[in-house]
């Protein structure tokens, strides 16, 4: 969807990825307002698809939803696991691969199980996103909810995407196409994190960094009310991401 072919092998160890959500985690206002962002759309038992080292997963568990985490690597498995398997609302930590070619029999127990499926900057990971989709239907209930956010705008691809291996980048209506595909109701599509398009365009593609300079996210974490605003101002119109927001409707 919108993007050109590129071939990358799995990386067990992805030191780039670790050190983005690594530098992510300092700005805690930043991952509070995408929290916000989709908390909406969240209800019953959640499932999140991708939970790296927890950025977005500790503003879920503080404010007491009942949420599974996952991840497609055993050493962020290990960290979500140490970090919050203990907290009572966290229903459990497992390895979870979208694309599993086993899927149906390696994940039956959970299959049918979530009222609400996230995915924050997660599809764009996966080559085949077709099937990304379906399978996050097979794991969300009847009546479910699936959000996914993803980069937004081709035209942005530059080294920051290479160096953590985005297949591609989407526009909303190309999200929403794979939801139609996969029998999912699409009820939203908005962008997020208009601003954000600048810092992303100087730091990654003219300064060529290979991934985000802590000093420039706590800057952005710093002026995020200026963020909120030009969303507001333009009422989510364009954004660095591009969220979708649909429903897993009742089998006839």
């Amino acid at each position: 969807m919108g993007g050109s072919v590129r071939q990358f092998e799995f990386k067990s160890v992805d030191q780039e990825g670790f050190d983005t959500l690594d530098t992510i985690a300092d700005a805690k206002n930043f991952n509070r307002w995408m929290y916000n962002s989709i908390k909406p759309y969240c209800k019953g038992r959640i499932l999140e698809i991708g939970s790296g080292l927890g950025n977005i997963s500790k503003c879920f568990i503080e404010d007491g939803a009942q949420i599974f985490l996952s991840d497609i690597r055993d050493s962020y498995c290990k960290i979500l696991h140490d970090n919050f398997s203990a907290k009572p609302n966290v229903l459990g930590v497992e390895n979870i691969d979208l694309v599993d070619p086993d899927f149906d029999t390696k994940y039956a127990k959970l299959l049918g199980s979530f009222d609400t499926l996230f995915a924050l900057n997660v599809v764009e990971h996966i080559e085949n996103d077709q099937l990304a989709i379906a399978n996050c239907k097979k794991l969300m209930a009847d009546d479910g909810n699936l959000i996914i956010l993803v980069p937004a705008y081709q035209s942005l691809y530059n080294r920051f995407d290479k160096e953590l291996y985005h297949y591609r980048r989407y526009r909303k209506q190309a999200m929403a196409a794979l939801f139609r595909t996969a029998g999912i109701a699409v009820k939203r599509s908005f962008y997020f994190n208009a601003l954000g398009i600048a810092g992303w365009v100087v730091s990654g593609r003219f300064m060529k960094n290979k991934i985000i300079p802590r000093t420039q996210l706590r800057f952005y974490d710093k002026i995020l009310p200026l963020a909120k605003m030009l969303d507001a101002v333009l009422f989510n119109s364009m954004g660095l991401s591009a969220v979708v927001v649909g429903k897993k409707e009742k089998a006839l």
